[in-house]
């Protein structure tokens, strides 16, 4: 019955893109766009409440009883937003979770302004569409269709979204704890993040860990005439450049010393999982223009160890605004994903010994005139707020399969499951803080542009990714 529904819903959808969105659709994408115009930068405190108070009031109309949670210690922080739906005679607790912060933008990046929702070919841009205000109206429609619908769900049902989870969810962890009877659940299940490359859906059980670490090296303490001084005076960017070559071999493995030495090796069912996935990378490399990627592990594989990304670097300007001149500084922001036995302290100390055994004196803060004198090669180095280790529930956790069974009753293809996300999300706080498991159902198409400019969700997206979450509501 319920593949017969799927196939109905796929029809019904097929239908509608000849003839448009449907009344109903249309209201879903008014709600949507006006949610998207209202700039969701977590350091941007006046518009952070203005997407709070718009969400809450979606919230309020579905009867969720919704209220904005700060922690004692930092009450102007981006509020997380609770709602609860209480189903008489449950037996268990279900926390449906998405943000509604994104990542900064640089609207020159942009073709169209990136808080001016645009909707071409099939598409809306715009900063959130699919990170992560899409989760947002997806659960919050997949309510709405349960209550038009006079349905309940299945579990007793919390609503969490979390208005800094780009920033790190720095104070996820002491609204957590402050409210724990609140958020007394069996299992979180986390709407961020796209489907399978291959366009199926999948839920996966697990996610990276993060920390960036800014990195600055030193040159002159002033700028200077390349012509005049090159040759002579040390160039900051070709010591970075030099400096961050020394962290990668050229496979692709990370050259710091005990980078892989803390990693929790995956169980049989994990690495089952791996191999039953469809290899996908022969295609992802044409689809990106990749003659080759820069390591030999499988996409899948890889994603499953700790990494080393470089985030950005600056030194000077290129293009029309380039001079001829030695900057003064270099600097670079690193990604470190971290996997399940990583430390983010201890991974953080293992890449700060790398750079000092690079010659390097390293502090957290800029030198003093005698530190420039004192030290050839100076190094300021410090991780930055919003640190967290990775997660992984069990392949065979009774709730989680239950969740992944429901994915799988509103699929029309096979759906993957992997033990890990490459991305990260905030799993082990909500561990750490509560003790309970989560895993990640995204709904976003794969190429979303997450975290760029030009960020999209397909409207075939949205649309399934609201038949998911009725479904995993309403899962049996």
């Amino acid at each position: 019955m319920k593949k017969q529904l799927a196939l109905l819903l796929s029809l019904a959808w097929a239908g509608c893109q000849a003839a448009g969105p449907t009344p109903h659709q249309q209201d879903i994408l008014e709600q949507f766009t006006e949610l998207l115009k209202i700039p969701n930068i977590a350091s941007d405190r006046d518009g952070i409440r203005r997407n709070a108070e718009a969400i809450t009031a979606m919230m309020r109309r579905l009867d969720l009883n919704p209220r904005l949670l700060t922690p004692a210690s930092a009450p102007d922080a981006p509020p997380v937003i609770y709602g609860e739906w209480k189903v008489p005679k449950a037996k268990r607790t279900l926390v449906v979770y998405a943000h509604y912060d994104g990542q900064p933008v640089n609207p020159a990046e942009w073709s169209t302004a990136p808080f001016t929702p645009t909707l071409r070919d099939g598409r809306i841009y715009a900063r959130g569409a699919s990170d992560d205000k899409a989760g947002v109206v997806v659960i919050l429609n997949a309510i709405d269709a349960l209550r038009t619908q006079h349905r309940r769900p299945t579990d007793n049902l919390k609503v969490v979204f979390d208005g800094e989870e780009e920033a790190g969810s720095p104070h996820l962890a002491a609204t957590l704890k402050e409210n724990r009877a609140l958020f007394d659940a069996q299992l979180w299940v986390v709407c961020d993040g796209p489907v399978h490359q291959s366009g199926r859906s999948q839920v996966i059980y697990g996610a990276r860990g993060d920390m960036n670490v800014n990195l600055t090296v030193y040159g002159p303490n002033r700028p200077l005439h390349s012509g005049h001084y090159g040759n002579w005076a040390p160039n900051p960017a070709l010591r970075l450049a030099r400096l961050l070559t020394s962290m990668k071999d050229e496979k692709g493995k990370v050259a710091v010393q005990g980078w892989y030495d803390d990693v929790v090796p995956l169980g049989a069912a994990e690495r089952q999982a791996i191999a039953a996935a469809s290899d996908y990378d022969t295609t992802l490399k044409q689809q990106l223009g990749l003659a080759a990627p820069e390591t030999e592990w499988a996409l899948n594989e890889a994603i499953t160890q700790p990494s080393l990304n470089i985030n950005g670097m600056r030194s000077g300007n290129v293009g029309e605004q380039a001079t001829n001149m030695i900057a003064p500084t270099a600097s670079a922001v690193l990604d470190l994903r971290l996997v399940v036995g990583n430390d983010p302290q201890r991974q953080f100390g293992k890449l700060l010994a790398h750079v000092r055994g690079q010659g390097y004196y390293v502090i957290d803060r800029e030198p003093t005139a005698d530190e420039r004198l004192a030290h050839p090669l100076i190094a300021t180095m410090y991780a930055r707020p919003g640190s967290y280790a990775a997660a992984r529930t069990p392949m065979d956790d009774p709730f989680a399969r239950s969740i992944a069974a429901a994915v799988r009753s509103i699929s029309t293809q096979p759906i993957v499951e992997l033990p890990t996300s490459g991305g990260s999300l905030p799993l082990s706080v909500i561990g750490e803080a509560l003790g309970t498991r989560s895993i990640v159902v995204g709904i976003a198409n794969y190429d979303n542009n997450q975290h760029s400019a030009n960020e999209n969700i397909e409207l075939d997206n949205l649309w399934a990714g609201i038949d998911t979450y009725t479904a995993i509501l309403a899962h049996h």
